[in-house]
């Protein structure tokens, strides 16, 4: 048997926005396979409609909320020599998308994986942000809770790459807050919204001016925020009056006194009961 003849899968790279970004091979592939499983089924319909491309295969949907389930009805189509595409709303499939699932079982199946490369909004946002792009790290979205985020943050909090995150347009606003309650205001970021759309927009700046832009525009659409990593050593220690500033900074962003202390304690290279100590006296 050959390969030809070997079923496969293949995850195909959308445009983020700009059609002009689509490849020859994701034509050819949606065009051939046997099995596109999409994400958003309407959105598919739109894009082969705009590449003019017809879609011959079977076209199943396969989002997050059905990807369990469906996942072994594709692992049987390969065991029949189907060659199932995996195409989301845009980007690679996989990355903080559909298609780990079925990644990991077709090769534990014994299947081959393969790619149609494409856009990526985490590559291309690093790329525009302006910030050092030779190490990153890439958290893809932050907790949905704010407890959750915030935590999550403290453990990022020294972390010396640049980071990479997606967040949803309702959360930006306290997603900036607390990346600034727990980074410091004036750590530089940049958050990209729309990227290759019309409205592309990308705005730099300290995370405290952007939590504070985010509040007042509420910036709609599919957003990546790239921060700055932190610095490789804290900063000389500051006056008690500033620390003290540090603090309520925090406070006044969201944080409890408890994670304000120990995010200023983190950023300077202090013991937590220092810093508690110092905010206590009398």
């Amino acid at each position: 048997m050959t390969e030809e003849d070997t079923g496969r899968v293949v995850l195909v790279g959308a445009p983020l926005g700009n059609i002009g970004d689509a490849s020859t091979r994701l034509r050819e592939t949606l065009a051939t396979a046997d099995v596109v499983a999409a994400e958003d089924t309407r959105r598919l319909a739109r894009l082969a409609r705009d590449l003019g491309v017809g879609v011959a295969g079977r076209v199943v949907s396969y989002f997050e909320g059905n990807e369990e389930r469906r996942t072994p009805e594709l692992v049987d189509a390969l065991r029949s020599g189907a060659v199932v595409a995996v195409v989301t709303d845009g980007g690679m499939p996989s990355v903080s998308d559909p298609g780990y699932r079925l990644v990991r079982a077709a090769l534990d199946a014994g299947f081959p994986v393969t790619a149609a490369p494409g856009p990526s909004a985490v590559t291309t946002a690093l790329a525009l942000s302006g910030l050092p792009s030779d190490r990153f790290v890439f958290e893809g979205f932050l907790p949905r809770t704010p407890a959750g985020r915030r935590s999550r943050l403290r453990e990022l909090a020294a972390e010396p790459r640049t980071l990479v995150f997606f967040e949803a347009p309702h959360r930006i606003t306290g997603a900036l807050a607390d990346l600034a309650a727990t980074f410091g205001s004036d750590r530089p970021a940049a958050v990209c919204r729309e990227l290759t759309k019309t409205y592309e927009q990308v705005r730099r700046g300290g995370l405290g001016e952007l939590a504070a832009w985010a509040a007042e525009a509420e910036p709609r659409g599919e957003i990546t925020v790239v921060v700055a990593g932190a610095s490789a050593s804290p900063p000389a220690r500051p006056a008690d009056a500033d620390l003290r500033a540090a603090v309520a900074e925090r406070e006044a962003g969201g944080s409890s006194r408890r994670d304000a202390i120990a995010a200023v304690a983190h950023e300077y290279g202090l013991r937590k009961r220092e810093v508690y100590a110092l905010i206590h006296a009398d």
